[in-house]
């Protein structure tokens, strides 16, 4: 594989194919025999069952709690340190390819380019398998595709195994407008419906038809939000100052590929959240999950922890675990020992409604702010069951012990006295997800809870927002979803009643999903956000809609202060409060003020009474985040690698190359974006 071939093909794995099949393990994929191999359905199914190990799961390799940490960095949670993405010249172009890569690409081509056709091919196996494996091709495809988008925009669309020939390559590598590519995303996916069944053979450890519809809907929306809301600018295809090829936009009209891409979203949505609206998984409201013996007593909080996820009709596709076959994890190690290494932000707590529907500073409301002096189990008071359910509080049990069954309790402490893995960042301990078997807490990889993939309850949401970007209103049907996740989460489902009450510049405060580029948008598609952001809290999706939504362009000017609970003048600070800060032998824990040295254990009171995680080293010690979060916005793409573009060159030379880079980044390894392109 030449110079030329590693433009398309760089990072490429050709020997990525393994375990799943003896000729797999022995034969790359460029060296497979089409007409030896595509012979049997038990070897198609082979090869596309490698592709699996693409969706995002609890990590074996990691010491953490999984995907449940994959919010950190947003306004939703918080990490010990900041994410480079928000300390100005940190994030850097790269020398090698990333992520600008096509190997995966490669082997689904590869697939679909060979498999013969089942009923004319004589091939061994059955029509339903063959089916199956089709359609997760094409799945696996758009899903590697999607990938791309996000992070890149426009992308070169490619779907065959190409030679290893210069021009053809270098053709081959102009990067198509990000519409395009994500209209071919959508129709991989409806070949991928056509093709998956309803029911995978493989329970809900395989794909099938409602994934295919669920993720459609969720590549439908993020591209008609994205073009709605980045119109204008450089980040959509003929914005002033776009760098594709104009000749590539013929016929191009942004508002009909907004209008397309939303309907798509609705058409796609629809039938999977009509099939989970009447059947959402029970909350029973209970505050601890499960009693002792990991007996389920509130089903829709073990939905996220057990490690049979099958019976959960919202589960569309999940990851199975076992340590019997040495799949396991470490998460149940530290949800139920320690502090985790994140928290939940105040301006997350806050977004979650009094029972009553009402927002926290809405008169009538009921929400004390004097409850916050008490603690966070005061705090929560009277909420939302998701956030008091989902969060631990001061009496929270972690796990029950294996030697007389008693209950051990989550220790606040975590706070202060936490290392770089077990720190409670913010004060508001992430539960969700977290399994009361104290089993899989001992230890390394003992952790055997599922990671779900697609969860039908997101078609809901997909739904509702397209319906308000599209019509501008809550239709008959969006009404009945949106009821149906207010009332299972113990909220009055008049959600006009929300409205009435919210007060947008209020609730910029602490959600930056109440903008649009730099704009406060309308109280109804507000809360939609919010309903989304409250049921699909660390599920890996906020950075997504952050993105899309164009939603943090207000922190170029102005930096954004995470913070957690209240600490200084509450009972955390009170030596004679049975709440207090106590250390492991119930010793009270004083807290250490000393920004300027890097040796503190908490942010100054003069500051806030409320935890500022990035306000405890100062900025003198190097800290670029300790006045808040900034953003510039060409960081709403990624920056392509340095090494593609001297690879997609007719002479090597960076400047000559056919691929151009994302506006406001540099083509030059080891330099940041332009914090002044807007």
């Amino acid at each position: 594989m030449n110079k030329y071939i590693s433009a398309l093909f760089i990072g490429a794995s050709l020997l990525g194919l393994t375990a799943c099949n003896d000729y797999l393990n022995q034969e790359p994929e460029d060296q497979i025999i089409p007409e030896n191999f595509f012979v049997s359905t038990s070897n198609l199914s082979a090869y596309t069952q490698n592709f699996y190990g693409l969706f995002p799961n609890h990590s074996q390799d990691s010491y953490g709690i999984g995907t449940f940490n994959t919010d950190n960095g947003t306004d939703n949670q918080a990490a010990i340190e900041s994410s480079s993405r928000w300390q100005p010249g940190q994030w850097k172009v790269g020398q090698g390819a990333g992520n600008y890569d096509f190997g995966t690409i490669r082997q689904v081509n590869f697939f679909l380019t060979n498999v013969p056709d089942f009923a004319e091919s004589g091939m061994s196996g059955s029509e339903s398998e063959y089916n199956q494996a089709v359609g997760e091709a094409y799945f696996f495809r758009a899903y590697v595709y999607y990938s791309r988008l996000k992070e890149f925009g426009d992308f070169p669309i490619i779907t065959e195994v190409l030679s290893d020939n210069k021009e053809e390559l270098l053709e081959a590598s102009v990067r198509q407008p990000r519409n395009k590519v994500a209209r071919f995303i959508l129709d991989d996916l409806t070949k991928a419906i056509s093709y998956l069944p309803d029911e995978s053979s493989k329970g809900k450890n395989g794909l099938n038809k409602a994934c295919a519809q669920l993720f459609r809907s969720r590549v439908a929306l993020f591209e008609g939000t994205w073009l709605k809301y980045h119109k204008g600018t450089a980040l959509v295809p003929g914005g002033p100052g776009w760098p594709g090829d104009a000749s590539l936009l013929e016929g191009f009209n942004i508002d009909n590929e907004i209008t397309y891409f939303l309907t798509e979203a609705l058409n796609s949505a629809k039938p999977v959240a009509d099939a989970t609206v009447n059947n959402l998984v029970e909350n029973t409201d209970t505050e601890e999950g499960m009693s002792n013996g990991s007996t389920v007593a509130n089903p829709y909080y073990c939905m996220y922890c057990m490690q049979d996820l099958s019976p959960y009709s919202e589960v569309l596709l999940y990851k199975y675990f076992s340590t019997a076959e040495g799949v396991s994890t470490q998460i149940q190690n530290q949800f139920q020992t320690n502090g985790e290494g994140t928290g939940w932000t105040r301006g997350m707590v806050n977004s979650y409604l009094m029972r009553n529907g009402l927002p926290i500073y809405a008169a009538g409301s009921g929400y004390d702010p004097a409850w916050e002096d008490q603690g966070v189990t005061a705090t929560l008071q009277g909420r939302d069951s998701r956030i008091q359910i989902f969060t631990k509080g001061d009496h929270s049990v972690d796990t029950y012990s294996l030697d007389d069954g008693s209950p051990i309790y989550f220790r606040m402490g975590w706070l202060l006295d936490g290392d770089t893995n077990t720190k409670n960042v913010t004060g508001f301990a992430v539960k969700k997800g977290k399994s009361y078997d104290y089993t899989q807490a001992l230890g390394n990889l003992q952790g055997v809870t599922g990671s779900i993939i697609f969860r039908a309850t997101e078609a809901m949401l997909n739904y509702m927002e397209a319906c308000v970007e599209l019509n501008g209103n809550v239709d008959g049907t969006a009404d009945s979803y949106w009821r149906a996740i207010r009332r299972r989460a113990y909220v009055d489902d008049n959600y006009n009643k929300t409205i009435a009450a919210t007060q947008i510049a209020k609730e910029a405060e602490g959600d930056w999903g109440a903008y649009s580029h730099g704009t406060l948008i309308d109280p109804t598609l507000y809360n939609v956000r919010r309903e989304r952001r409250n049921e699909l809290s660390a599920e890996a999706l906020r950075w997504d809609d952050l993105r899309r939504w164009c939603a943090l362009d207000q922190m170029i000017q102005t930096p954004y202060i995470v913070e957690g609970i209240k600490y200084w003048n509450t009972v955390y600070t009170d030596e004679n409060s049975p709440l207090c800060m106590k250390n492991t032998a119930g010793e009270y824990l004083e807290p250490i003020v000393s920004p300027e040295t890097g040796t503190g254990t908490m942010s100054p009171k003069e500051n806030s009474d409320y935890v500022r995680p990035y306000q405890i080293v100062a900025a003198s010690m190097g800290n670029l985040v300790y006045d808040g979060y900034h953003w510039c916005r060409a960081q709403y793409l990624s920056p392509i690698g340095q090494s593609v573009f001297a690879n997609a060159s007719p002479d090597e030379k960076v400047e000559n190359s056919v691929v151009y880079q994302n506006p406001g980044w540099p083509k030059t390894s080891g330099e940041s974006a332009d914090w002044t392109w807007n």
